[in-house]
C-alpha cells in the first residue's frame, strides 16, 4: 500500500515508456462508461479507458495527459494506466493536432467506405483528445 494515505500513486504507460509517474491528490479518467474521478483511498477500481483526457492533481495544479484508450487499475492508493498512446499536454504540437483534426473531418465528409470513416473517426477522437489535453494545459 501507498504509505501516504493522502496520495495516489499513478504510473501511465504504453508499450514504448513511463509516461508518467508521480504522487497525485487526484485522478480523473475517461472510461468507456463516462467520466471516473478517484481520490485517495477509492475502492478498488478496474475499467477500460475511451480515448480521452486524464486530468490529475498535484498540488492543486491540474496535469493533461491523452489517454488513448487502455485500461485503469486503482487499488491501496496505487493507479495504473495502461494505454497504446499517452502524452503530456504540454508535449503535444497543437498546430499538428488541428492540421490531423481537419484531415479526419475531411475524410468523414468525403463519405467514402465505411471502413475509411471508422478510422477517420478514430483519428477525429485522437485529435479533439490532443487539442484538449494540451489547450487545457495552457
Amino acid at each position: 500500500m501507498n504509505e501516504n494515505s493522502n496520495k495516489i500513486k499513478l504510473k501511465v504507460i504504453t508499450h514504448e515508456k513511463l509516461v508518467f509517474e508521480r504522487d497525485v491528490d487526484e485522478l480523473y479518467v475517461q472510461s468507456t462508461d463516462g467520466r471516473l474521478g478517484i481520490l485517495p483511498n477509492h475502492i478498488p477500481v478496474v475499467c477500460a479507458l475511451d480515448i480521452g483526457v486524464t486530468k490529475v492533481i498535484v498540488d492543486k495544479e491540474p496535469i493533461h495527459i491523452t489517454t488513448m484508450a487502455g485500461v485503469l487499475q486503482f487499488s491501496q492508493n496505487e493507479a495504473t494506466i495502461l494505454t497504446d498512446i499517452a502524452e503530456l499536454g504540454d508535449d503535444i504540437d497543437l498546430a499538428r493536432a488541428n492540421a490531423a483534426k481537419e484531415r479526419a473531418q475531411a475524410r468523414i465528409n468525403a463519405k467514402d467506405e465505411k471502413d475509411d470513416i471508422l478510422r477517420a473517426q478514430f483519428a477525429l477522437a485522437k485529435a479533439i483528445a490532443r487539442i484538449s489535453a494540451k489547450e487545457k494545459h495552457i
